[in-house]
């Protein structure tokens, strides 16, 4: 906080007169929330976080945001906060909050690469130009963004907590960290048990031979299948990438852009989104740390064991991903996630009929796709889970329900007008 009061005490004292603000009285568009939900984006890809772990930066971020600008709206006209509800400074510059809110969040996250934020804070400020309006905004929102900070502080997230490696038919073998996020305190949905879903098809099921024959079919990394690879690589987002939340959180930027939502609108739609989608993680999780259920590879290579004759042992069978799967099978997170971003888009635009181009972290090559509309996107995420051999198709019909329902409660409950 100290430092956010001096850069903007700089900002008071007129160190950033003669910007090109202060000399032609324009009033400049520094692009808050996308610039700063850009630089989070960086900071998940550098520090390889996980997915629920990304979510949690990315919600927090449009938290702060949201509450910032939302708190200097005139009364009438403000929403329900998402965390925050006080009301800001009077007069005090928007923009500017929603860089201190941004800024706050993320020097406290992400302190080794505080320096960069600090910087992008102090250019933010010059561009505004200096006065009073200026540094009460930044204030205002370095306050909001460390109070949303600190109310996350003991969500559940840390310590982490690993589930261990299991043994017998349809239990996933490989122990798996990250187990504390079943627990973790939701940021608007009021109960996120009541999302996870029921059981995966037992073992001696038709249902459960029939999506066993569809993955061992479709996944199979020894049958050359060029599309079916780019597809599943394109969404596949492995460590170093911005992680599926990431990839919607980018696809509602650029969808905003293209149709110039103002800052307000902008604040709500990442605020909506991103609270989303770190809820969607929370039965995601739940529902993979109960089940436990085994990855693709390891059924076909061993189903001599699962009590199913109909279902029998390729013991050479490799995913198409070429790897097994670092979790439990049963839920899909990707298809959970994708849903949960389709729904909040398509929601708060009243359409899922905009199209859109879009490259993800992994697109083979960095060539995009063109979508006709978002449930589109989120029909292939979700399905090129199973070309990847990674997934069983009803985890992928069972993550998209939990991103749906995720996704239209957030919707139905959450900054609403007055």
């Amino acid at each position: 906080m100290k430092k956010l009061l001096l850069i903007a005490t700089m900002v008071l004292a007129g160190i950033t007169a003669g910007t090109p603000a202060a000399a032609h009285g324009a009033r400049p568009d520094i692009d808050s929330v996308r610039g700063w939900n850009e630089l989070a984006l960086s900071a998940v890809r550098v520090t390889r976080a996980s997915d629920a772990d990304a979510a949690r930066l990315y919600a927090m971020l449009g938290v702060a945001v949201f509450d910032a600008v939302n708190g200097l709206r005139p009364s009438r006209e403000r929403r329900t906060p998402a965390l925050v509800g006080d009301a800001g400074p009077h007069g005090a510059d928007p923009q500017a909050a929603a860089a201190g809110a941004a800024h706050a969040v993320l020097v406290r996250a992400d302190a080794d690469r505080a320096a960069t934020y600090d910087a992008r804070l102090a250019a933010d400020l010059a561009r505004l130009g200096s006065g009073t309006s200026v540094a009460r905004g930044a204030a205002w929102g370095g306050r909001v963004g460390a109070a949303v900070v600190d109310a996350r502080a003991g969500d559940g997230s840390r310590p982490v907590t690993t589930q261990p490696a299991g043994a017998g038919p349809g239990v996933f073998r490989a122990e798996w960290p990250g187990t504390q996020y079943r627990q973790v305190r939701p940021f608007a949905v009021a109960d996120p048990a009541g999302h996870v879903p029921g059981p995966p098809p037992a073992l001696t099921s038709t249902a459960y031979a029939r999506a066993f024959d569809e993955v061992k079919s479709l996944g199979d990394g020894r049958v050359e299948a060029p599309d079916l690879l780019a597809t599943y690589q394109f969404w596949s987002l492995p460590a170093g990438s911005v992680q599926p939340p990431g990839e919607w959180l980018r696809i509602a930027l650029t969808v905003a852009a293209d149709r110039r939502l103002g800052l307000g609108e902008q604040a709500r739609l990442t605020a909506l989104l991103t609270m989303a989608l770190a809820d969607t993680g929370v039965p995601t999780v739940a529902a993979k740390y109960t089940y436990r259920h085994w990855r693709p590879t390891t059924a076909i290579r061993e189903a001599d064991t699962d009590g199913n004759p109909a279902t029998g042992p390729d013991p050479a069978w490799t995913a198409r991903a070429g790897s097994v799967g670092g979790t439990p099978e049963y839920v899909s997170g990707h298809s959970a996630y994708s849903r949960a971003g389709a729904t909040v888009l398509a929601g708060f635009f009243r359409t899922d009929r905009i199209t859109f181009t879009h490259a993800t972290d992994s697109a083979p090559g960095g060539v995009p796709r063109t979508y006709p509309g978002f449930s589109a996107a989120a029909d292939e995420a979700g399905r090129s889970r199973v070309y990847g051999g990674q997934h069983f198709p009803f985890s992928d019909a069972a993550g998209q329900s939990i991103g749906r329902g995720v996704a239209r409660e957030v919707l139905a409950t959450s900054l609403l007008p007055r």
